[in-house]
């Protein structure tokens, strides 16, 4: 007879971000010279989901380095609740390589899907929506709701705005109908199929990459 035990291992998030990108061993002698480098990485290999441009770079030179090309693009969720999905969007948008992503409500939010690319953005956090909205005011950043609501313009035939910024709620009750009002405009994904909606995480990645066929 033969038991099987099962070990319930957690794992950091440096850890799940290694396992899901083999990356590089140690990179051979003499090493490259330059700030961005960074030692430890030099010496032990680089697993990191990063491209081949960044290998052995610090975190600090990377985001230094993606500062300078932030798309005109923002991204905003609703943190009611402690949704996997939130760090799937954050992933994406590290992918577009937005100028800030937004936590709307609760500060800590389910980091576990955006293998640590949110060390690489620029996070910003409002405690309400009040404030959300005020911030984008300030700067010229027209809020962009997306969800399935009565009176939303299918995101396919609409023409977002360069300056905007994207706003996603969380899976399954989506937008607060006052952050639906207080935005410029109202889009959704069109389907054809029996669901109700999409996974929030594939939503936000179809809306960004909407938005990048048309401004990049």
């Amino acid at each position: 007879m033969t038991t099987n035990y099962t070990s319930h291992v957690t794992l950091s998030e440096d850890e799940i971000a290694q396992i899901s990108a083999p990356g590089v061993g140690p990179h051979p002698e003499p090493w490259p010279t330059g700030e961005q480098f960074d030692p430890e990485l030099l010496r032990d290999g680089d697993h990191r989901n990063v491209v081949d441009k960044y290998r052995y770079w610090t975190v600090e030179a990377i985001k230094q380095d993606l500062d300078l090309t932030r798309s005109a693009l923002h991204v905003a969720i609703q943190n009611w609740a402690h949704d996997f999905n939130i760090g799937s969007i954050v992933r994406t948008a590290n992918a577009f390589n937005v100028g800030a992503v937004h936590i709307i409500g609760r500060r800590k939010w389910n980091r576990r899907g955006a293998m640590v690319t949110d060390r690489y953005l620029n996070v910003v956090h409002h405690p309400d929506e009040e404030d959300f909205l005020g911030w984008l005011a300030e700067r010229g950043i027209t809020p962009v709701a997306v969800d399935n609501l009565e009176g939303s313009v299918p995101l396919e035939t609409a023409q977002l705005p360069e300056h905007c910024c994207l706003i996603f709620g969380s899976e399954g009750p989506g937008l607060t109908e006052s952050l639906v009002k207080g935005a410029d405009m109202l889009v959704a994904i069109t389907q054809h199929g029996s669901t109700r909606s999409i996974n929030a995480g594939a939503a936000a990645a179809i809306a960004m990459y909407h938005w990048a066929c048309q401004h990049l």
